[in-house]
């Protein structure tokens, strides 16, 4: 059996980044990922948002890719909370996402800056933050 442990950071916005992840939904939403995350034989160390997006931090297994997984989360969370009517209008995640490495030694700062995101954002809003990761991963992005 492979032994594999390959940690990585996700974010990924609502369809717009419109603000529909208010706390008490959002904390079920997170929850609901979690359990069907193990279901699905995922590994989801630690996840954490804010009002307009979301951040996880996965151990990949050794059949997993990054776009699966992401696939899996964002697809099957999406549907969960259309049928759990927890938004007015129909609930959907951005196309895109962001995923970057994180080094075993950093596995403590990135589970702070999660579980953080509250915090954060009262003194940075996702665009911020965003530009920030695409300058600090020298994403090239295009549009």
């Amino acid at each position: 059996m492979p032994m594999i442990k390959i940690w990585i950071h996700l974010v990924w916005a609502t369809k717009h980044r419109h603000p529909l992840l208010k706390d008490s939904i959002r904390r079920n939403i997170f929850n609901h990922i979690r359990v069907n995350g193990r279901k699905k034989g995922l590994f989801i160390d630690c996840i954490n948002g804010y009002t307009d997006h979301m951040h996880c931090l996965i151990s990949l297994g050794a059949e997993q890719t990054i776009a699966k997984v992401v696939q899996l989360i964002k697809g099957e969370s999406s549907y969960w909370i259309n049928q759990q009517q927890l938004t007015e209008d129909k609930f959907e995640w951005q196309d895109e996402y962001f995923a970057v490495s994180v080094s075993e030694s950093m596995l403590a700062t990135v589970r702070t800056y999660i579980y953080k995101q509250e915090e954060h954002h009262k003194k940075q809003t996702f665009q911020q933050e965003y530009d920030a990761f695409i300058g600090k991963y020298g994403f090239n992005v295009v549009g």
